[in-house]
């Protein structure tokens, strides 16, 4: 470890500077001396260094987000040319520059911390071994050495011998309980880290090889600190785990405003923002526009989340823009109309009058009355018209007209061969009679 940390001497300098800053200011309020001056100017250096490193952050949300869209299109590539490891790594070479997308972009903030890591380390391993380093002159050093933390020496290690812990003027109990519980904080919270990420913020409708990468990373992380803390200054301790509970904090924040598509975090962050933009009838901030001119820009592209906002909006009467902003819609004004509060300018409908049942009734009387008539007059006339012929014509079988006798078209005479229902007093269709044999 000390030939990695010589590598980065050269930022040794930078380093110890800003904490001989921050020591002077917290040692004026706390004492020179005292652990809570040289530990709070560690944890000012992370947050100083962490600060820089946001612009790195976003960088390594994009680029994160980005390989979990192409892994569909990277599983495709490898079991296209799963024989012929040259061409896959061409052809995904070929995705990542179409795509604009870093592979490494996801490990920025961790390449970009290492050098303040393993510099700030140096300082720390410099202190123990009586060495003075960067801007801390040997004031500073017998400063620095008198300085503990819950009865902890800043650079006193876990693995450090009873002889080591004496010369820092401590007890190897106190060091190694102190480094043990900063180690167990450190571990658990780089998990709860890493666990926040793949339950709530991964997208569930894509099962790719990367889930799995990132399933295994976060069980592999937390043991991999428990085995080096051992080996890591209370002043790295401190250094490190004050780095960890900035980023689950960024984490979380990151996770509640700007979730990733098709996650856990969406659904419950689309839940909130349809509340508050019914609540208010529009977007606000910069951040609500961007999401929704987003989704908008999707169109059928939207996932199952994104649809449920956009319906729940339709249905409370709001139409989200392609600019991010939120307006009501036509529907809202024909629900308003039917509510009996009808828009400006907008027409009102008209319902047809109900007839009541007698009306109705002497409504059909008279149709009925009329149509009766009018069959009337059509069967006086056909009648006339039948009767204009001659009345005394026999038929061609010789028989006369009173005889019942079959006329020459097989037909009943004009007479009447065959009594009427009225006279014959029967109901129904009467069979003729059968003419008499000659």
């Amino acid at each position: 470890m000390d030939t990695i940390a010589s590598i980065f001497s050269f930022i040794t300098t930078p380093v110890s500077w800003v904490i001989v800053q921050f020591h002077s200011v917290y040692g004026a309020l706390f004492g020179d001396d005292t652990g809570w001056a040289w530990g709070l100017s560690i944890v000012s250096l992370v947050i100083l260094i962490r600060i820089c490193l946001i612009p790195l952050f976003v960088k390594q949300i994009k680029a994160t987000r980005a390989m979990q869209t192409l892994q569909p299109e990277m599983k495709k590539i490898q079991e296209r040319y799963k024989n012929d490891k040259q061409r896959q790594s061409e052809e995904m070479m070929k995705l990542y520059k179409e795509t604009g997308t870093n592979p490494l972009s996801s490990c920025l903030p961790i390449l970009a911390q290492s050098p303040f890591f393993f510099a700030l380390y140096h300082v720390l391993n410099s202190i123990a071994n009586n060495d003075t380093v960067g801007v801390i002159n040997t004031r500073l050093l017998e400063s620095a050495q008198q300085a503990h933390i819950f009865g902890a020496p800043l650079a006193a290690k876990f693995t450090d011998s009873s002889a080591d812990v004496t010369a820092l003027d401590a007890s190897l109990t106190s060091v190694r309980v102190v480094t043990a519980v900063m180690i167990v904080l450190m571990s658990a919270s780089q998990f709860y880290t890493q666990r926040q990420l793949m339950t709530k913020n991964v997208d569930t409708t894509v099962k790719t090889p990367f889930m799995q990468q990132q399933k295994m990373l976060m069980y592999v992380f937390p043991i991999m600190f428990a085995v080096f803390g051992i080996n890591f200054p209370v002043g790295v301790l401190v250094y490190w785990l004050t780095t960890n509970v900035w980023t689950m904090g960024q984490q979380m924040y990151v996770i509640h405003n700007n979730p990733t598509p098709g996650s856990k975090a969406q659904a419950s962050y689309l839940e909130r923002l349809h509340k508050r933009v019914t609540h208010h009838g529009k977007t606000r901030g910069r951040g609500e526009k961007a999401i929704v001119k987003a989704i908008v820009a999707k169109g059928r592209d939207r996932n199952e989340y994104e649809r449920k906002f956009i319906n729940g909006l339709s249905k409370e009467g709001l139409a989200a823009q392609s600019d991010g902003t939120v307006t009501k819609s036509e529907v809202a004004a024909v629900a308003e109309t039917e509510d009996g509060t009808p828009a400006t300018g907008a027409p009102k409908r008209q319902q047809p009058k109900r007839q009541s049942k007698s009306r109705r009734q002497s409504g059909g009387t008279q149709g009925s009355a009329s149509g009766a008539k009018a069959t009337g007059d059509s069967g006086a006339k056909t009648s006339l018209s039948k009767s204009d012929g001659p009345q005394d014509a026999k038929p061609a079988g010789g028989k006369s007209a009173s005889g019942g006798g079959k006329p020459a078209s097989g037909g009943k005479s004009a007479s009447g061969g065959t009594r009427s229902k009225a006279q014959s007093g029967r109901k129904g269709p009467q069979r003729p009679k059968s003419p008499s044999k000659k």
